[in-house]
C-alpha cells in the first residue's frame, strides 16, 4: 500500500447517518429498515408513557405505538429528519383510553407525595422545594384538561417546539400557543406560593 492510499484509508470520510425521514422512506420497500426507527426513538417514547401511565402500561403502549407507526409509514413525511413528534403524537393518541389511569396516577401522588415513576417532572418545579412542590404539581396536572396536559408535557417534559408539538397532534401551531398558556396559567396561579419556574415556549 502506498503512502497516499494508507493516508487515506487511515482518514475516511465521514458518512452521516440518514435521517429519520430517510429512513421510514427506505422501510416502504425494506420494512426492516424500520427497526432503526425503534432503536432511535423506542426509549424516548416508553419514557414518555411510563411518566404519565407508569412502567407496566407504557411497555404495551410503546409496543402499539411502534407497530401503527410501522403500519402508517406510507403517511410520513420523508422531508421530515426527526420522527419523534409523529411518534410522540401516535402515543398521545393512544393515551386517550387510559386517561382514567393517568389522573390516578397524579391524584395518588399528590395525596401520598410518592412518586410513581421516579421524579416524572422535576423540570417542571426546577427550583422549587421538591416534595411539597411536585405534589401540588400532580394535583394541578390531574386537574388539567387532557388537551392542554398533552401539550404542556409535550413542551415542558419532551423539549418539542409548538411547531412540533401541533405535528405530533395535528392541531394548529395557535391552538397549541393557546392551550400551553392556558396551562401554564392554571400553574401559576395553584403554585404562585412557591414561586416555580414555568417551562419555556421553544
Amino acid at each position: 500500500m502506498s503512502d497516499a492510499t494508507a493516508e487515506v484509508a487511515a482518514d475516511p470520510v465521514a458518512v452521516p447517518a440518514p435521517g429519520d425521514g430517510e429512513l421510514i422512506e427506505r422501510s416502504l420497500a425494506a420494512g426492516e429498515s424500520f427497526a432503526a426507527i425503534f432503536d432511535r426513538h423506542g426509549l424516548a417514547v416508553h419514557r414518555y408513557l411510563a411518566r404519565r401511565v407508569g412502567h407496566s402500561l407504557a411497555d404495551d403502549l410503546t409496543s402499539e405505538t411502534f407497530l401503527l407507526a410501522f403500519r402508517l409509514r406510507a403517511r410520513y413525511d420523508p422531508s421530515q429528519p426527526d420522527a419523534r413528534p409523529w411518534l410522540f403524537g401516535i402515543a398521545t393518541n393512544l393515551l386517550h383510553r387510559h386517561r382514567r389511569t393517568e389522573v390516578r396516577q397524579y391524584q395518588a401522588f399528590a395525596r401520598t407525595g410518592v412518586d410513581p415513576v421516579a421524579e416524572p417532572h422535576a423540570e417542571l418545579v426546577d427550583r422549587v422545594a421538591a416534595t411539597a412542590a411536585s405534589r401540588r404539581l400532580a394535583a394541578v396536572l390531574a386537574k388539567l384538561p387532557a388537551t392542554e396536559r398533552d401539550v404542556l408535557l409535550l413542551v415542558a417534559r419532551e423539549e418539542l417546539s409548538l411547531v412540533e408539538v401541533a405535528r405530533a397532534l395535528d392541531i394548529p401551531a395557535g391552538t397549541v400557543r393557546s392551550r400551553l398558556h392556558s396551562a401554564r396559567q392554571r400553574l401559576r396561579r395553584a403554585l404562585a406560593d412557591l414561586d416555580p419556574s414555568t417551562p419555556e415556549e421553544h
